[in-house]
């Protein structure tokens, strides 16, 4: 924590999605809004010191023409929600901001772009979302002009891409590779030259998810200063979760795009058991094991998962974590790296 200036306890939560709610269902995050995981009052409640916020374009699936007016609303929605803070969040954009909230100041809120296609292609694009307070990079959710992810093409970084990497870095952006295909990932460990990040991934070794990092991938992020933040989505941290998620995204293809036959989809997969709390305590623990206590930390994506492990419901019930690891076996020094510390040192470091 040292290199990042704050006390102990507290967290650091490197992902959520509660922008597109507040944009597209026009939830309340100041007030408290049901609908969302992430709130300034659940925020508050946990002692969540930084909360990295996702403006994500591409999710829903967007038209590429809807892409610039749905990515900076986004961006603009995060302003917006520190603005109706009444001083206890503020936008941060340096790792001075970062250090101040750790140290007892008011709540960091980081913007981060998830899937650059409100770049339309252009990595050049880049440096007017970087003036508007863009500090972290998710190069794509699903495939586009800049590289292959995951759940796509498994692709790597186009020349593009490539271009964008280096204006990354030279904005002094975080660059995050959840989401990127296993290919991408090789890429950004190529051409990289700065510790980068991988917010929202679990253990692949554990849960076979394709947006998972294998233990290579780990061992790989860790050894360039980098931090994977466990994600709190059930499939990402349940083999039996994932195998049902599975049966119903198979049983969705043979069904077509009929709305009914969507929506009882998603009842079904809504009803599927909530995965024990103890799974992301597993996770953290794994990570730990293969990639040392200096490369996890915590990114749960809330606000953009249908549904959370038993015990918790918002971000208010992660104080529940820091008892769940420390009886995974993490010591006291460990556990306060995981919550905050590892996280803070990546973003104090690359943050101009």
């Amino acid at each position: 924590m040292n290199l990042a200036g704050g006390a102990g306890g507290g967290f650091f939560d490197a992902h959520c999605d509660a922008p597109m709610k507040v944009v597209d269902l026009g939830a309340d995050f100041a007030r408290g809004d049901a609908r969302l995981h992430v709130t300034l009052p659940a925020l508050r409640e946990a002692d969540v010191r930084v909360q990295v916020f996702a403006s994500c374009s591409a999710y829903p699936e967007t038209p590429a023409d809807r892409a610039v007016a749905r990515g900076s609303a986004m961006v603009d929605a995060v302003w917006a929600m520190a603005a109706a803070s009444d001083g206890r969040m503020a936008v941060a954009t340096t790792a001075a901001d970062v250090r101040a909230a750790l140290a007892g100041g008011p709540m960091a809120a980081l913007i981060a772009l998830e899937g650059a296609d409100p770049l339309e292609g252009r990595a050049e694009n880049l440096r007017a979302y970087a003036a508007r307070g863009v500090r972290s990079l998710v190069f794509a959710w699903s495939d586009n002009s800049f590289s292959g992810t995951a759940l796509g093409s498994g692709g790597g970084l186009s020349r593009e891409g490539e271009r964008l990497l280096g204006l990354a870095e030279e904005l002094a952006l975080v660059v995050d590779v959840s989401h990127l295909s296993d290919r991408a990932f090789r890429d950004v460990c190529r051409a990289s030259t700065r510790p980068f990040i991988a917010s929202h991934s679990n253990c692949r070794s554990l849960c076979a998810h394709p947006r998972n990092l294998t233990d290579e991938m780990i061992r790989e992020l860790a050894d360039r200063g980098g931090v994977l933040g466990v994600n709190l989505a059930p499939h990402f941290l349940d083999p039996d979760t994932l195998r049902a998620y599975d049966a119903l995204r198979a049983e969705a293809r043979t069904r077509g795009d009929a709305a009914d036959a969507r929506a009882e989809i998603a009842a079904r997969r809504r009803a599927l058991a909530r995965p024990a709390l103890e799974q992301v305590a597993r996770h953290a623990a794994h990570a730990v094991r293969v990639g040392g206590e200096e490369a996890v930390g915590l990114g749960g994506d809330l606000d953009g998962v249908e549904a959370l492990p038993a015990g918790i419901d918002s971000v208010a019930d992660y104080p529940k974590l820091r008892p769940l690891f420390r009886a995974a076996g993490l010591s006291e020094r460990q556990i306060e790296k995981v919550c905050v510390g590892n996280f803070a040192r990546v973003f104090a470091e690359i943050l101009a």
